[in-house]
């Protein structure tokens, strides 16, 4: 049996009880990168009528980031892009960076936020909606990334006949990204 804390309420909790439970939180986030790779093969058979599924459109995009000499924290935000996919269809963007934003920089984060809007330039006009509502961005410093990253990475990455790296290839900067001391918005130690 694993050792849990004595109290019901967390009001009544005591220093014991929370260093007891301090501990085990470090032991479950530490195992925080299979976790990613488990919910990026969640991602195999969905393809929503694209020509490749969204596990392989994860790795094409990555391998476009990492043959273009992308930093890791680049290639990583490239393999998670869209990992949100499964829980959260209509934000995933959002789901994926607040994955990402504990362990990168801002401009990662924000360029995963924003891939969502930004992706609409290629196809929304099809649909009667503006191509051009990232526009409103424009001026913000990251805006060229942002459309960078889509462009380069992201648009092109639903091709069947690309040679994308395996899974295999990025594990170890996953695992190295999500094993970064993360930032603590509520900077508390126990």
């Amino acid at each position: 049996m694993s050792a849990t804390v004595s109290f019901r309420q967390m009001k009544d909790g005591t220093a014991a009880d929370y260093r007891l439970i301090d501990q085990l939180y470090r032991q479950y986030v530490r195992s925080l990168p299979d976790r990613i790779t488990e919910a990026l093969g969640k991602l195999k058979g969905s393809s929503f009528g694209y020509q490749i599924d969204r596990y392989t459109h994860s790795l094409q995009t990555a391998t476009r980031a990492l043959r273009a000499g992308a930093d890791e924290e680049m290639v990583t935000a490239a393999l998670v892009h869209d990992i949100g996919d499964e829980l959260a269809p209509y934000n995933h963007a959002s789901l994926a960076a607040s994955v990402l934003r504990p362990y990168v920089r801002p401009e990662v984060t924000w360029i995963v936020e924003q891939h969502g809007l930004f992706q609409t330039y290629y196809y929304v006009h099809h649909m009667g909606g503006d191509r051009n509502q990232r526009d409103r961005l424009r001026g913000h410093p990251w805006f060229d990334a942002c459309a960078a990253f889509c462009e380069e990475w992201d648009q092109p990455s639903f091709d069947p006949d690309y040679d994308n790296e395996p899974l295999a290839t990025f594990e170890p900067i996953v695992r190295r990204i999500f094993t970064r001391t993360a930032h603590d918005p509520l900077n508390v130690r126990v």
